[in-house]
C-alpha cells in the first residue's frame, strides 16, 4: 500500500525547525498541484539552499531527508519544474514519492482551510510545541483534520461485491464511504453497503489500516458477508457498477497503492 515504504520510514514528530540548505520544500499552487520535476518515477523537489524569504512550515522527515511546506508561494519557481496533480503523480511516480506527496498535501490542505479562527475570526499563529494552529486572542487550538471512512469488502461464497464510482477514479472499486456523527466504524459498514447496493452484511471484522491525504483520510479496511437476500440495487447517484464477481474474474487497479486493490487481491488469490 501507499505507506509501505520500507526500508524508508516517515518520522511525523513535531519539530519547530528552521529550513536549511539541503532539506526540501514543497509547493502546491493553489488548485492543490504540486511543483516538482519527474524523472523516471522519481521526484525532485526545490532545495532549501533556492528559498529567499517565504514563510514555511516543518513537515516531516522520510529517512534523513527533511521536508518544508511553503505557505506563501508568492516568487517561487524553477527552470524544467512543472506542476503536478495528485492524480498525475500517483500515475508516474515512485511509491515513496507518492505517499510524500500525498501526506504534505494532506497537511497543506489543512493550513490553507484554517487560516482564521472559527471562534472569534483573529488569524491564526503556529502552536509552539505541537503540531497545530493557535489562535492569539481567545486561546482556541485546531488540530489537523483526519477524516475516518470504511473501505468494505462484501463476500457472497467465492465471489466479492466490486463496484465503480459514476465520477472520479475509474477502476473497480469497493464499497467506500465516510463515519457520521455518532456512528462506530461497523455501523459505518452496515449503513455504506445498504445505502449504495441495499445488501445487508453480517460478520463484520477488521483487516487493516491505510493513511489517505488526497482525501485527509484515515481508511479502515472491513470484511463481511451478505446477509440473506443478496439482490443489488445500486445507488445511481453514487456508482456506474455494482455486481458480485467471481475471485478469478476480480480486475485489480493499476497499482499497488490503495487498501482498497490490496483487499481485493488478497480476496481473488486465496489469502485473507
Amino acid at each position: 500500500m501507499i505507506q509501505d515504504i520500507f526500508p524508508s520510514k516517515l518520522d511525523n514528530a513535531f519539530l519547530p525547525a528552521e529550513i536549511e540548505d539541503d532539506d526540501f520544500l514543497l509547493i502546491f499552487d493553489s488548485e492543490g498541484r504540486i511543483l516538482t520535476h519527474e524523472d523516471s518515477g522519481a521526484l525532485s523537489f526545490i532545495k532549501g539552499s533556492e528559498v529567499k524569504d517565504s514563510w514555511l512550515v516543518y513537515l516531516f522527515s522520510v529517512d534523513d531527508r527533511r521536508y518544508f511546506l511553503a505557505l506563501d508561494t508568492t516568487g517561487i519557481n524553477k527552470a524544467g519544474y512543472a506542476y503536478y496533480d495528485l492524480r498525475e503523480i500517483r500515475n508516474i511516480a515512485v511509491q515513496k514519492d507518492v505517499f510524500i506527496v500525498f501526506t504534505a498535501y494532506h497537511l497543506w490542505r489543512w493550513y490553507t482551510d484554517n487560516k482564521f479562527c472559527g471562534r472569534c475570526a483573529e488569524q491564526l499563529v503556529f502552536h509552539e510545541k505541537e503540531r497545530a494552529l493557535r489562535c492569539p486572542k481567545c486561546g482556541n487550538v485546531i488540530y489537523p483534520r483526519i477524516n475516518p471512512a470504511v473501505i468494505v469488502g462484501v463476500i457472497k461464497d467465492d465471489s466479492m461485491l466490486i463496484t465503480k464510482y459514476k465520477q472520479g477514479y475509474a477502476h473497480s472499486a469497493l464499497i467506500a464511504g465516510f463515519t457520521e456523527i455518532g456512528e462506530t466504524l461497523e455501523e459505518t459498514v452496515q449503513r455504506e453497503v445498504m445505502e449504495e447496493t441495499g445488501v445487508r452484511v453480517k460478520n463484520v471484522r477488521y483487516y487493516k489500516s491505510q493513511p489517505w491525504g488526497m482525501a485527509q483520510d484515515i481508511l479502515v479496511g472491513f470484511f463481511c458477508e451478505a446477509d440473506g437476500d443478496d439482490e443489488i440495487k445500486m445507488d445511481e447517484g453514487e456508482l456506474k457498477y455494482a455486481a458480485w464477481v467471481k475471485k478469478e474474474d476480480i480486475e485489480l487497479q493499476p497499482d499497488n497503492f490503495s487498501l482498497t486493490n490490496e483487499m481485493m487481491k488478497v480476496f481473488k488469490e486465496n489469502k485473507l
